[in-house]
């Protein structure tokens, strides 16, 4: 550990001036475990019983209403084209006015966020607050090809 013998030295020992970090390290260690085990055992768990909810699935509607952003920043409510102006319009007309109804917003990704958050903001507005963001899955998408293969 902590000695060097020399065969040149005589009867005499060389003192050793070099630091042994072997007890260290074993300290070191202990604390290491002792700080895994009490880690887990720090957490509160508060014991509650929650009720059982037996509530059926959401019904999907068979037309749903799809608000569409194109990349030139041009609205279109199911397949009719809109303006900013008229979108409220065309929903109620989609929706026949009924301001539960969810409304689906489809927005090409290169539209700014900002123009998506507008076109929420006026939904929310006239009372359209039940709004979901259509996005593919990833696992559906193919791989895109490089260019030049």
């Amino acid at each position: 550990m902590g000695v060097r013998l020399r065969w040149d030295a005589g009867d005499d020992l060389a003192e050793n001036a070099e630091i042994n970090i072997t007890p260290f390290i074993d300290v070191m260690l202990v604390l290491l475990i002792i700080f895994m085990v009490a880690a887990p055992l720090s957490t509160v768990d508060i014991p509650v019983e929650l009720p059982v909810a037996i509530a059926d699935a959401p019904v999907r509607p068979t037309e749903p209403v799809f608000i569409t952003l194109r990349e030139d920043l041009t609205l279109a409510v199911g397949e009719v084209d809109a303006t900013l102006d008229t979108l409220v319009v065309e929903v109620g007309i989609a929706t026949g006015l009924r301001r539960d109804e969810r409304l689906y917003i489809r927005a090409d990704k290169s539209v700014p966020y900002g123009e998506l958050v507008g076109v929420m903001n006026v939904l929310r507005a006239e009372g359209y607050l039940k709004v979901g963001l259509v996005g593919l899955d990833e696992a559906a998408v193919p791989p895109e090809t490089e260019v030049g293969q």
